[in-house]
């Protein structure tokens, strides 16, 4: 392999896995701990600037900011992968069948599929859960919904080329049943492919969903998120900069962070993944 893909392959792991490991080990240490109550008001310790006792300063409730940071990076990151395995579970769902079976069925499943990839996601995500009611789990929902269609274009692409390979042609003349052929020959191979698309789905459902908790849609008051904590912070940007700074950087570490890696991926599978 050339010497030059090797490094910007390595690059882009290191760097995306540091920025996901900041976010990731806020999660952990927020599953066991945190400095202050997160939901905790204190009008006595009000816009206090970062410091010893308070990391990264408190907010317009006197509520520690590193506490919420913590608590955010939790609720950030079981939304991403909750919403995405729903998509994934679609996408497997529709876009499998569809690529194999071919014909009417495909037709329709895309059909079904391109219908709702018309609109644009972020509007139909808010839609839905303004319907549905503002909450973390509606959210989660509206944005597996959303996202699924994608995930069924990636798998629908895949099976049409790995449906005309000797082995599977064979599985087929040799009476294989259809449902252990998507299973155990077709969806395993798939993996080059989707992978990627997970890691870029996470970071897109991250957008997508600071952008509703931006607006008042997503994860709910007194619970911190990143896109709450964001609008919140609006009123206090000259005054209080720190209210901003922080979660708006832990934003861009975990988005950049899942870029980084998911380009590493591409970069390996454009290369065959072997080292020489």
């Amino acid at each position: 392999m050339n010497r030059r893909y090797i490094d910007s392959r390595r690059i882009f792991f290191i760097t995306g896995g540091i920025l996901l490991g900041i976010v990731i080990l806020a999660f952990l240490v927020s599953l066991f701990w945190t400095p202050y109550d997160p939901n905790t008001t204190n009008a006595a310790t009000r816009l206090l600037p970062p410091s010893a006792e308070h990391l990264m300063g408190t907010d317009n409730f006197g509520r520690d900011v590193f506490s919420r940071i913590l608590s955010a990076s939790k609720y950030t990151i079981f939304i991403s992968f909750s919403g995405v395995a729903i998509a994934l579970v679609i996408g497997t769902l529709t876009g499998l069948p569809a690529g194999y079976f071919g014909g009417i069925s495909d037709r329709v499943i895309m059909l079904l599929m391109n219908s709702v990839m018309c609109f644009p996601g972020i509007l139909l995500a808010l839609v839905a859960v303004a319907v549905a009611g503002p909450s973390m789990f509606n959210v989660v929902w509206a944005l597996g919904i959303v996202f699924g269609p994608t995930f069924a274009r990636v798998y629908r692409s895949g099976t049409l080329e790995i449906k005309e390979r000797d082995y599977i042609l064979h599985a087929r003349v040799m009476g294989v049943n259809p449902v252990r052929i998507m299973a155990a020959h077709i969806f395993p191979n798939l993996m080059s492919q989707i992978l990627p698309a997970t890691v870029i789905g996470l970071a897109n459902m991250t957008l997508f969903e600071s952008a509703m908790s931006y607006l008042g849609l997503g994860v709910q008051p007194p619970e911190a998120s990143f896109g709450k904590m964001l609008s919140d912070s609006q009123a206090y940007m000259t005054r209080a900069p720190w209210l901003i700074i922080f979660p708006a950087l832990m934003l861009v570490f975990y988005i950049l962070g899942l870029y980084f890696i998911s380009e590493g991926i591409r970069v390996n599978n454009s290369r065959g993944g072997i080292v020489r």
